[in-house]
């Protein structure tokens, strides 16, 4: 069996793989996991001012083995405080009604449940995180067979 190593390409090489397949997942609820995290410059918007912004990398696990890596942006100001919250919440650094200084080191790997919706732009259809969702008393068993069952 061929290994698939990740490795750089020269100028003259021949390529061939298209990548994964896009996935619009249904609107609903779905288990995540936070794959990547950069610190970013929001530059601000007529609905936001300029703040720090942390674009966040995040594989969404469907049914029937699909998967979906989307990019959330979270935006570090007190107009976006609930969606910051929400987010912790939801990876488990936070409960509910919490004070919390986000432990931003341990966000790479965490796991939690969001709710995802389809928008259009420029007349396609993409995923989109509509909500996170609190982890209950309760936790799932392992959904779908992905992750550690933190979910």
């Amino acid at each position: 069996m061929a290994e698939n190593i990740e490795r750089e390409l020269s100028w003259d090489e021949s390529i061939e793989n298209d990548g994964p397949e896009f996935v619009l997942l249904p609107d609903g609820e779905y288990p995540f996991r936070v794959e990547g995290l950069e610190r970013k410059r929001f530059n601000g918007s007529d609905k936001l001012p300029a703040c720090p912004m942390a674009e966040l990398k995040i594989r969404v696990f469907g049914d029937n083995n699909q998967q979906a890596l989307l990019t959330h942006r979270l935006y570090l100001h007190t107009r976006t405080e609930g969606l910051l919250c929400a987010f912790f919440t939801a990876i488990g650094q936070r409960k509910h009604g919490e004070k919390l200084t986000p432990k931003w080191q341990s966000v790479v790997g965490s796991e939690g449940r969001c709710k995802i919706g389809q928008r259009t732009y420029n007349g396609n259809q993409y995923n989109d995180i509509k909500g996170f969702v609190e982890p209950s008393e309760q936790k799932n068993q392992n959904v779908g067979g992905w992750g550690s069952g933190a979910f």
